[in-house]
């Protein structure tokens, strides 16, 4: 009995090893290791801009600037009565010395998400975050869609336009952003006629700042 017994144990100590060795084996053939493998997955936000190409218009170009800021747009030389041409595109004033003059063009913005959960809701938007110096006798504008459509309809006046708000940042494209859609929207600079002891000359910046968020 004893010897029936250690028998047996000695079989079931040979069959434990040849099914918990997996990297090794005797007197088999085959040897199956098993490996888990992880991954920390985050979610992911890209937004880019570039030069717009909507067609029948000229497009200033949109460089991306490697740093802060990220990109920089030159609307080129201006001036409140139209005279000078701009590097892309112009509205004159209606009145001379009245009205003001615009200057402006399309750009892109293509906004990528990944692996978010909620984004029904995702929208851009854009603000005036370092404005001309006053008495701002120049400053930005934008077209007035906020739609999210892919392309919205190309400016044909001064009426298409509106000053870019600096208090907080306005939509450029609403509810429902898509990932992976480009975004054609325009930006300007609109100069006034005013005179003064301290209106602005030469070479003015201003910054504007684009916020993607999915939600």
């Amino acid at each position: 009995m004893k010897r029936i017994t250690l028998t047996i144990a000695t079989m079931a100590l040979m069959m434990a090893s040849t099914a918990f060795a997996a990297t090794q084996a005797a007197n088999v053939a085959t040897v199956s290791p098993t490996m888990n493998m992880s991954a920390t997955i985050q979610k992911a936000v890209s937004l880019t801009l570039s030069t717009g190409a909507t067609a029948g218009i000229s497009h200033c170009t949109v460089t991306a600037a490697g740093g802060s800021p990220d990109y920089s747009l030159d609307f080129g030389t201006v001036d409140a009565l139209g005279i000078n041409a701009g590097n892309c595109n112009k509205f004159n004033p209606a009145a001379a010395g009245v009205n003001d003059a615009i200057y402006w063009s399309d750009y892109q913005l293509l906004p990528v998400y990944t692996t978010h959960k909620v984004f029904a809701g995702t929208t851009v938007t854009a603000q005036v975050t370092t404005d001309f110096a006053a008495p701002h006798n120049v400053f930005i504008v934008r077209d007035t869609s906020s739609s999210n459509a892919a392309t919205v309809t190309t400016p044909s006046g001064v009426g298409n336009f509106t000053a870019l708000s600096t208090a907080s940042a306005d939509t450029i494209g609403a509810s429902g952003v898509v990932s992976g859609t480009a975004l054609t929207r325009f930006l300007g600079v609109e100069v006034t006629p005013a005179n003064a002891a301290n209106v602005l000359q030469g070479v003015q910046t201003a910054t504007v700042t684009f916020t993607l968020t999915v939600q």
